[in-house]
């Protein structure tokens, strides 16, 4: 067999670590503040302030800096890729490079190749994360120039769907979210290289750091409190606007 017990054991672990992650934030995000919960509510507050501005730029800008830093990634992620298409013809040296390297675990032929169809495989899925992401947010520019204005804020039929175009927004950042968690656990995938049990430490620091980041930040907390504010804020101009 190419592959050892630990090896298997190790890329177990590694896709276990991955996709039980995703479901586990998946799930959580849905009773728990952190970053994804809480920036859905802040979406939905700017479109809802978008849909009362006769004037978009400020949006349009905006929007066009999510997508830059986006496609920075995507192509960052083909140069990547080329790089590991690139490296199947230098197999060889690699196992040379990985022999000379102390407490390296030794690696044959075919498990190197299996290791960079693993790297290969993981920014594939990071390129259609990204390109997809670059997608929605084009189609929550087309949503925008194609809302109505009203000056109210009143409207219920328009709230709804500036509540639709967060939704959308939404979608797009978690596709966003998807290909940043491939470069992470791409890392710990890099660790296989050089010893099995290195992979199988760094799939669960990537689990760590992405939970601690994700749910118990500083960050987060400061996000939640924002949303609470502007939404006794929203709360306060709708009383306002009752009254007169």
């Amino acid at each position: 067999m190419p592959l050892s017990i630990i090896d298997i054991f190790a890329l177990l672990t590694f896709f276990v670590s991955w996709s039980g992650y995703t479901w586990f934030a998946r799930k959580k995000a849905k009773d728990t503040d952190c970053i994804a919960r809480s920036l859905h509510q802040h979406r939905i507050h700017w479109m809802y302030e978008t849909i009362t501005r006769e004037i978009r730029v400020s949006e349009a800008a905006l929007l066009s800096n999510l997508e830059r830093n986006i496609a920075f990634f995507a192509s960052s992620t083909l140069l990547i890729l080329a790089g590991i298409l690139t490296l199947f013809a230098k197999i060889d040296t690699l196992e040379v490079v990985i022999s000379s390297m102390p407490y390296a675990d030794h690696a044959s032929y075919l498990t190197i190749q299996l290791k960079l169809i693993l790297l290969a495989f993981i920014f594939v899925i990071s390129f259609f994360q990204f390109t997809w992401s670059m997608r929605q947010y084009g189609f929550v520019n087309v949503m925008i120039g194609a809302a109505p204005i009203d000056t109210s804020g009143l409207n219920k039929n328009l709230k709804a769907y500036a509540k639709q175009m967060a939704i959308v927004q939404d979608q797009a950042a978690h596709s966003y979210n998807y290909g940043l968690r491939s470069y992470y656990f791409a890392l710990a995938a890099m660790c296989w290289f050089f010893h099995p049990s290195l992979l199988i430490l760094m799939s669960i620091w990537v689990v760590y750091t992405l939970y601690t980041r994700e749910f118990k930040s500083k960050t987060v907390k400061a996000i939640t409190a924002g949303q609470e504010y502007l939404q006794l804020e929203r709360e306060s101009k709708l009383r306002r606007s009752n009254t007169e």
